[in-house]
């Protein structure tokens, strides 16, 4: 997927859209994207001035919006296209054992992995990584509701 067809999926824009290219997706099991980090991502210059690194929620931010990237493939759909005039979205519900690696800084590519576990009762749930170089930055389970906006 391009970023042309990202747009289509995810409501997030600029500064907040963390998704450039999916690499790979299977439907009702994983996908692959990529955030270039680049040293004009506005947060930079206060996160950190003498030392820019990527703050690690904007990481698990990137990370969720693969698996809401994820979800909406699986149920191969757009978020209008039952009801043009009703947009749906996934919410972030919850995040649980979060751990960061090392890391994440301007120049570097962040490879985001999102993995379908399971959904129960309209509350999806994914295993989800980001790596840079095949060095894993940061881990977590993350779950998602979808809802009308």
């Amino acid at each position: 997927m391009d970023i042309h067809e990202i747009l289509g999926y995810l409501p997030q824009r600029f500064p907040f859209l963390m998704i450039d290219r999916v690499l790979e997706c299977v439907p009702g099991e994983m996908l692959v994207g990529v955030k270039n980090v680049s040293i004009n991502e506005p947060y930079f210059s206060g996160h950190f001035p003498q030392r820019a690194i990527m703050p690690g929620v904007l990481i698990l931010e990137a990370m969720a919006q693969a698996c809401g990237l994820l979800a909406f493939k699986t149920r191969e759909q757009q978020p209008d296209e039952e009801q043009p005039d009703a947009r749906k979205v996934f919410y972030l519900v919850g995040i649980e054992k979060a751990k960061f690696k090392r890391p994440v800084e301007p120049g570097d590519q962040l490879l985001l992995l999102a993995r379908f576990e399971r959904s129960m009762r309209g509350v999806w749930m994914f295993a989800a990584e980001s790596r840079v170089q095949q060095t894993l930055v940061a881990k977590a389970q993350i779950r998602c509701t979808m809802r009308e906006i």
